[in-house]
């Protein structure tokens, strides 16, 4: 690969609706990125979700990573296509781990179904009570090993469909109030009860999951106010060494206002890569898709360092898309399929309802 399609695969962006546009298809033609990601706005039907995350493939020019928000409830990108799926809270809250994993698998037959390969999920955030106004029914317990335990489960579930899971928001949201999508939280948690809680369940899905999400939220009782989605700290010494991750570091959506209320566009994109990250979110705006595009090409064609970095980063991608997608783009999902999805998903809310 040439510099520019290396600095390409460090990106998993978002288009405006259904269907590409002229402009649409001209950039991500020249971005040629890892990844796209779609939300509710590009979502109409089975066939047109197919088609759609085909056209990016192939104007691409090699497999992407096709991500998709699941995690069921506040959070559940096909629930007006499909039918709602039971949120984490919920399924938690039946205490059985035969349903944990049901949960992660029927997650993974909606993707899986309709083209995707990634779902970023399961959160791993603790569900303490100072965060439960923003997090909701996102979290299932205040109790590490109880969010491992559901975590776990549902990951297997994944598995078991092909589909990969991405855990977030590291290094976890648990103590936050504000939400990152509107501001950067200031967690005002201790490195000891990080380290004992928290992280305890980012250490224990480390060996299991290919990628991690890096939270737009700030510990400054631990380390700064620099957010832990451009600090060396969080990524390379706390996530990579520390807690031992090998996977992928993506970051959470570059657009969010944690992270624009704390830098340019272009100084984040730039900055999270220094830091360790291997893929960065912009889930919407093309041009903070061109903009971080040409941040990182122009900061590696002037920095010999940063191009390691570039290289290294989209060397790890390549080696994960190797190792974990199909190329194959699966058949377009007929009615019938869906349908059958439906009669499951509805059946599987009823069973964690009752």
């Amino acid at each position: 690969m040439n510099l520019r399609q290396q600095v390409g695969q460090l990106l998993i962006v978002g288009v405006e609706g259904p269907e590409l546009t002229t402009l649409e298809r001209a950039w991500l033609k020249l971005v040629r990125p890892g990844g796209v990601i779609l939300f509710r706005r590009n979502i109409e039907q089975a066939a047109q979700i197919t088609a759609l995350l085909r056209e990016a493939t192939e104007i691409a020019g090699a497999p992407l990573f096709r991500c998709v928000d699941l995690e069921g409830g506040v959070v559940d990108r096909l629930r007006d296509l499909i039918a709602p799926m039971p949120s984490a809270a919920a399924v938690f809250a039946t205490g059985k781990r035969a349903i944990f994993v049901k949960h992660g698998k029927l997650i993974g037959q909606e993707a899986q179904t309709l083209g995707f390969n990634v779902t970023l999920a399961p959160v791993l955030d603790l569900g303490l009570p100072i965060s439960a106004p923003v997090m909701r029914t996102r979290v299932v317990s205040a109790k590490p090993d109880d969010v491992a335990e559901y975590a776990l489960a549902f990951v297997e579930g994944l598995e078991a469909e092909g589909v990969l899971g991405c855990g977030k928001h590291f290094p976890g949201l648990g103590g936050g109030t504000l939400d990152s999508h509107e501001a950067m939280p200031l967690i005002e948690r201790t490195w000891k009860e990080l380290w004992e809680q928290d992280l305890a369940v980012f250490r224990a899905l480390a060996p299991m999951l290919p990628m991690m999400m890096v939270a737009h939220a700030a510990y400054q009782r631990v380390k700064d106010a620099v957010p832990a989605s451009i600090s060396p700290y969080w990524i390379s010494t706390v996530l990579k060494k520390r807690v031992g991750f090998a996977g992928l570091v993506v970051s959470d959506d570059m657009e969010m206002g944690g992270i624009l209320t704390q830098a340019s566009m272009e100084e984040a994109a730039v900055k999270a890569v220094l830091a360790g990250t291997d893929v960065i979110e912009i889930c919407k705006d093309a041009a903070l898709v061109l903009r971080a595009y040409e941040a990182l090409l122009t900061e590696a064609e002037r920095s010999a360092a940063f191009r390691r970095r570039v290289e290294a980063a989209a060397q790890r991608v390549i080696e994960h898309k190797d190792r974990h997608l199909d190329a194959a783009m699966p058949r377009t999902a007929s009615a019938a399929q869906i349908e059958k999805l439906r009669t499951s998903v509805k059946k599987f809310a009823e069973d964690v309802a009752a």
